[in-house]
């Protein structure tokens, strides 16, 4: 009976040392899909802060926008981010921008554009990260300039009026409707 038990033992032996094997071959392919899960997660993660950096960016864009066209006659850029809470030219204290946004990319304060022509105004925002930015094409209007950036910082959300527009815009701003300059009436005759 002895001699019996002593003849299934090595073969106990390969089976476990097979197991073993198994066991890291699986660990393995897991870290690898991990691996592959966690960067797929990544981009992801990178392109929603791209899509939330340009929803942002334009906010300011168009607050500044909106803040620069409020009174006719008086047309100037804000002195700062805490003016297109509350504009301090009006009595009412009219609101263009519902709260300061953070840069999503960096976790911190975007960094303004100022005019020094116009008084040291601000003028726009943009990015202070130096990462490299997933998305570089296919972009619609008015940021069409993106295309081709290596950088978030080269992303400048910018309001400049129309050149020779005098006049412009003959309707009143409403708080999230972007501004058109007039199109070219066409003569019949």
């Amino acid at each position: 009976m002895i001699r019996s038990t002593m003849r299934y033992a090595p073969c106990a032996m390969r089976d476990s040392g097979f197991t073993y094997i198994a066991l890291l071959a699986a660990i393995v392919i897991i870290g690898i899909s991990l691996g592959a899960a966690g960067k797929y997660w990544q981009n992801v993660m990178m392109r929603e802060k791209e899509e939330e950096l340009l929803f942002r960016g334009e906010q300011y864009r168009l607050a500044i926008e909106r803040y620069f066209l409020s009174i006719p006659g008086r047309r100037q850029y804000p002195p700062d981010l805490d003016e297109l809470l509350k504009d301090s030219r009006s009595a009412a204290g009219k609101r263009h921008l519902r709260q300061k946004y953070k840069d999503p990319i960096t976790g911190e304060d975007f960094e303004v554009i100022r005019d020094l022509t116009k008084g040291n105004r601000i003028t726009g925002v943009y990015s202070k990260s130096d990462k490299e930015p997933l998305r570089t094409a296919g972009f619609e209007e008015p940021y069409m300039e993106f295309e081709g950036k290596k950088k978030y910082n080269e992303w400048k959300f910018v309001f400049m009026p129309p050149s020779g527009t005098t006049g412009w815009p003959l309707r009143p701003v409403l708080p999230g409707q972007p501004v058109r300059p007039p199109q070219p009436q066409l003569k019949t005759n």
